[in-house]
């Protein structure tokens, strides 16, 4: 089979790198990961020789992504990173049955934070001179750019096409809800028309509902109360996302300020009920505070019929988790502070998102240990939403095979309360959890479940799949600030 994409073999299906979503520096790999890269790009390739396989085969198959997380235990292994592993036989390298037994699987997965931007859209007109947006855009070479430094023809991979192969044909992913950056009005890089626009593509391959819509509101700048109304009623948003670090003056609110109040009581009258808050991943140190959850229990707590989406967790990016600390003012403990503090218990009306969290946790098998037991804890296990930020990281496949065999250490069970693994529990925070929230009927499900338009063409596609294995995000300080070229206006 003649590849397009990597055709050599050189991309792992496990994508480790530095790349961000935009919304916090990216973070070098440290020397452990990169022995992982090495480690298991060694073992792919001796691998495939034993199967009589180019390397570029062996990697799409699933011993390949065996051999690509196999590659991680072992390195994380050696560094005495010892809190999780991904739990498979080592046989899962070279035997296609023990891979997909593994790495393969039929959850009904709806990813509850997915991106794209309009690479044709009239943000471009008000970007900086030189600005160079989303630059690591760059998985095809017809994306380069080829008339100049100022060219953004690049920008053409970012669109609706590249979402839905990388979202629903290289991934399992059955639904999505699309989500929104925070900026100005006239800034966003991806407009609610669009989006619905994007949607309505997804739709016409069988005329089933695989895309949702978030509808962006930042109650501190002058407008977004008043434009409510019209998300709600013409466009049909299943939830709003707002951004409390985030203001046209470059400071933030608490959910319980004067703006946010507003919004909440705005919310419940248009009964859409679902508000989806950004905390953790911060902007920067302005306005810090406001990007932690010291205000989610509170207003969950005098708002018990309005669902808390919490985006991220709370997580903070360069920053480790442990198990829980009541003195910790920001991560995940400052969301179990809150929720404590204020008498929210598990299975309330906060969720808590994985969207970046559960990419970055990937890189540290104790921080990812400590996050997954302490939001399952303390949140529900009913109350855990799986989110994968894509497609800045590329297609979130890599992500949904690593959440499906990775397992806390049993000494960390015991020790902290924290929940086994286990198939079921997956399974609902893969998806099940989101449907408590999000309007998806019934219909719907069954036409997916029993296999619609796009559940056959993927099939097909798999047949000879060509993922690219690529992430699309800054993976620089350099391409980090170019992006927040056009954000910071």
């Amino acid at each position: 089979m003649k590849f397009r994409n990597d055709p050599d073999g050189r991309r792992l299906p496990v994508k480790l790198d530095s790349t961000s979503n935009g919304e916090y520096a990216p973070i070098p790999l440290e020397p452990v990961h990169r022995e992982a890269r090495q480690v298991a790009m060694e073992s792919a390739t001796t691998n495939a020789r034993r199967l009589g396989l180019k390397r570029r085969e062996f990697l799409v198959s699933a011993c390949g992504a065996a051999t690509a997380l196999l590659g991680m235990n072992s390195a994380y292994a050696r560094a005495g990173r010892t809190g999780g592993w991904f739990d498979m036989p080592q046989l899962a390298a070279l035997e296609p049955e023990l891979a997909a037994a593994a790495v393969a699987g039929d959850e009904f997965i709806f990813d509850v934070q997915g991106h794209f931007v309009n690479p044709t859209g009239a943000w471009l007109k008000r970007l900086p001179a030189g600005a160079r947006p989303l630059r690591g855009f760059t998985s095809d070479p017809r994306c380069e750019p080829h008339v100049g430094p100022g060219d953004l023809d690049y920008l053409r991979c970012v669109g609706p096409d590249q979402f839905v192969k990388d979202v629903f044909l290289d991934s399992d992913t059955d639904l999505m809800v699309l989500s929104f950056v925070p900026s100005t009005a006239e800034g966003e890089p991806l407009r609610i028309e669009e989006a619905e626009a994007t949607a309505r593509i997804v739709e016409q391959l069988e005329g089933t509902h695989r895309l949702y819509i978030h509808g962006r509101v930042n109650p501190n700048q002058p407008g977004d109360l008043e434009r409510m109304d019209l998300l709600a009623e013409q466009h049909k948003v299943a939830a709003w996302k707002t951004y409390t670090q985030w203001g046209p003056d470059q400071k933030g609110f608490w959910m319980d300020d004067e703006p946010g109040i507003a919004m909440i009581e705005k919310a419940r009258k248009l009964g859409v009920r679902n508000i989806a808050i950004h905390k953790g991943l911060s902007f920067g140190p302005q306005s810090y505070e406001h990007s932690t959850c010291k205000d989610i229990g509170r207003v969950a707590k005098r708002y018990p019929d309005v669902n808390f989406l919490i985006y991220h967790s709370g997580f903070v990016a360069d920053a480790k988790e442990g198990p829980y600390d009541p003195a910790r003012t920001d991560g995940v403990d400052a969301l179990v502070t809150s929720l404590l503090e204020n008498g929210v218990a598990p299975g309330s009306n906060v969720f808590a998102e994985l969207g970046s969290t559960w990419r970055l946790c990937m890189r540290d098998p104790d921080t990812a240990a400590h996050t997954l037991g302490k939001l399952i804890k303390h949140c529900g296990e009913s109350n855990v939403l799986w989110g994968t930020d894509s497609i800045w990281y590329g297609s979130p496949q890599d992500q949904i095979q690593a959440f499906r065999t990775f397992q806390i250490a049993t000494e960390l069970r015991e020790r902290h309360g924290y929940a086994e693994m286990t198939p079921a529990l997956r399974a609902k925070i893969f998806g099940l959890n989101a449907l408590r929230i999000y309007p998806v009927p019934e219909g719907v499900l069954k036409s997916h479940l029993g296999g619609d338009r796009v559940a056959r063409q993927r099939a097909e596609y798999r047949q000879r799949p060509d993922p690219s294995f690529v992430t699309y995000g800054p993976k620089t300080r350099r391409e980090f600030l170019n992006l927040l070229a056009w954000e910071r206006g």
